[in-house]
């Protein structure tokens, strides 16, 4: 079977809807809180479901039977202040597992994040050199949690220590799609503003406190949640495949196209209005990211990425705009 961490959450239930797809046994490790994520899993058969405090004594009882574990659990929140928790759940969760997938020989598939690459002043290349890792600056808890896990690989691969036999990790970049419902303050901008755009209002969007970009005009890679699971899905498909990865468009697109492409979606009107930014965020505002897709490419992934227009659309006509919005 597989183990997806995370397996509620937003990439890993549409992780599970894909293998699911495949008729493949699947294994959730989870809290499911008090929310409704678990309406994330409704459509589709799970062999086993436990609470990530109990995964060591499962994996234990398991041995033998995991075909990958596919590490998608963490707090994601770039906004998060408990460091010691980040710490628990982020590092610690993470290399206690890459360790036993090492001594088990199960491959490690994992999240990381663009957000590792704090403001961009270093550059957006997935170098897995130590030399590369230590020169990238994340702007909050959540990255450089992500950085050290990433760092730690690198240093165990260079010394040519023990790893599992496929090991991957994947700095997703800005994504959006279905099943992100339940993330608050952090869903995509197309999640939080659908209704707001269904009313007839204004999509309200941070004014620039750079000179180089205009209201509205800074940058992301917006990448759809599809093209997240497509890359998981090869890497399963190609365990030859190992290192860190960017999975992103590899095209950086204003936050005005993206409010663009949700009113053409919606057949309305553009409206947007600009606000400022809260103080806290405007020293940790990034105004510009783009992957670097060139090592994902060399190794092999030839699919073709959604466009940001394609993307949005089949977001909001296939789930936001249905009665259940759930993939």
């Amino acid at each position: 079977m597989y183990l997806i961490t995370g397996g509620a959450g937003f990439i890993g239930s549409n992780l599970v809807a894909a293998l699911a797809q495949r008729q493949e046994t699947l294994a959730i490790c989870d809290w499911m809180a008090q929310d409704e994520r678990w309406r994330n899993l409704a459509r589709h058969e799970i062999a086993d479901l436990v609470a990530p405090e109990e995964l060591p004594r499962w994996l234990a009882d398991k041995a033998g039977r995991i075909r990958a574990v596919l590490h998608l659990g963490a707090i994601s929140s770039t906004t998060e202040t408990n460091v010691d928790l980040i710490v628990q759940r982020n590092i610690r969760a993470s290399l206690d597992l890459l360790q036993w997938c090492s001594s088990a020989g199960v491959p490690f598939i994992y999240a990381s994040s663009a957000a590792t690459y704090g403001d961009g002043s270093a550059g957006f290349d997935d170098d897995f050199s130590v030399q590369a890792l230590a020169r990238l600056r994340p702007l909050n808890a959540y990255g450089w949690s992500k950085h050290v896990v990433d760092r730690r690989i690198a240093r165990l691969y260079e010394r040519g220590e023990a790893l599992p036999p496929q090991w991957a990790g994947l700095k997703f970049f800005n994504v959006y799609g279905p099943n992100e419902y339940h993330k608050g303050s952090m869903q995509s901008l197309v999640a939080r503003c659908y209704p707001a755009v269904c009313r007839g209002e204004p999509i309200r969007l941070f004014r620039s406190h750079d000179a180089r970009y205009a209201d509205g005009g800074q940058l992301r890679d917006f990448v759809y949640v599809d093209d997240c699971i497509a890359v998981i899905l090869w890497l399963l498909e190609n365990p030859q495949v190992c290192g860190l990865f960017n999975v992103g468009t590899g095209v950086a697109r204003s936050w005005l196209d993206l409010a663009t492409a949700m009113f053409a979606a919606c057949r309305r009107d553009r409206a947007i209005e600009f606000i400022d930014m809260p103080p806290a965020l405007v020293d940790k505002y990034q105004y510009f990211t783009q992957a670097r897709v060139e090592r994902l490419r060399s190794a092999g992934y030839t699919r073709s990425f959604v466009s940001l227009e394609a993307g949005v659309s089949e977001y909001i006509q296939k789930y936001l705009a249905t009665e259940d919005r759930h993939r």
